[in-house]
């Protein structure tokens, strides 16, 4: 077979440049009867310039025909959008590493990283390597994968577990919108020092730039609002450790670490924020993501296992 250009790939009967992305849905049930503008504006809620975008270059086809916004859909037809990506990958200067990641859930719109600690989730500066998205890089490079990836949210360096990512950007606006929402759950568990008073509480407060140093946060009344709720798991006599779930409500830089400091609990390891150093790392890890599939309303449920050796977390999950 003749190689193909740099720029170009094969793909059925036709060429697309390759930061082009074809991508197929199918029309649900409940959908069935919609115009297309409504699906896309009322339903997914895309930004205006990407339907803008579809309506000028006739991106949308449906059962391989051309499609005009005005079109009503029908349950099981079959939605194919081409979508221009961004190369973020190009523009941050990534190159491809190979690094021990380990994916939790894949389909064609999104998937879950189990981030591993010691990894920042993105380059923070330019050059930067060893981050998730270097890794990943790699990993859909060596599949032969044509996506242009992007953090939904994010994680410390040294807070490890589950990442939602997007493959494109039709599903990076909707699940933007999805954790804004709050239709997105994360739950966290976490090591703290003391026995807690209460089995579980609220912890309402909110949290601005700490002044006097470039990447703490504090407590602040002109802040942003954040609240933390968390439940007990078990407590170390021992060691003098609470294990906690902690459920997110918002969702600020440092809040976890944040909170449980202002009462008096900060994170074991977690020496920015007054804990002591009895470990590597602040004890804290994403152990699980849950919501409902925007394009397949599949309820997805991922459990992020623990990656340290040795185990930080020796009380139950």
């Amino acid at each position: 077979m003749k190689k193909l250009p740099a720029l170009l790939k094969e793909n059925g009967d036709h060429m697309l440049e390759q930061n082009m992305k074809q991508i197929h849905f199918t029309i649900l049930p409940e959908w069935d009867g919609l115009k297309l503008e409504d699906l896309l504006t009322k339903v997914w809620i895309l930004p205006r310039k990407m339907v803008h975008q579809f309506r000028m270059e006739k991106s949308i086809k449906i059962g391989g025909e051309p499609a005009s916004f005005h079109q009503i859909v029908n349950k099981d037809e079959h939605l194919l959008i081409t979508i221009n990506q961004d190369n973020r990958e190009e523009k941050l200067n990534l190159v491809p590493e190979e690094l021990p990641i380990q994916i939790l859930y894949e389909d064609d719109h999104l998937f879950v990283v189990n981030k591993p600690a010691g990894m920042n989730t993105h380059p923070n500066q330019p050059k930067e390597t060893s981050t998730l998205l270097n890794a990943l890089l790699y990993y859909f490079q060596e599949k032969g994968e044509n996506c242009s990836f992007r953090h939904i949210h994010r994680l410390d360096k040294d807070t490890t577990g589950a990442i939602l990512f997007a493959k494109h950007p039709i599903a990076g606006a909707v699940l933007d919108r999805m954790l804004e929402a709050r239709e997105i759950k994360r739950v966290y568990t976490a090591l703290v020092h003391g026995k807690m008073a209460k089995n579980e509480g609220t912890i309402t407060a909110k949290i601005g730039r700490d002044r006097h140093h470039p990447t703490r946060r504090r407590v602040s009344s002109t802040g942003q609002d954040a609240i933390t709720q968390y439940r007990v798991i078990g407590y170390d006599p021992k060691r003098d450790l609470t294990q906690i779930e902690c459920r997110l409500k918002t969702g600020r830089t440092h809040q976890i670490r944040v909170h449980l400091a202002s009462i008096g609990h900060p994170l074991a390891g977690d020496t920015l924020y007054g804990g002591k150093a009895i470990f590597p790392r602040q004890a804290l890890h994403a152990k699980e993501l849950s919501f409902r599939h925007p394009f397949t309303k599949d309820s997805i449920h991922v459990n992020a296992p623990y990656l340290d050796n040795p185990p930080i977390f020796p009380m139950k999950p």
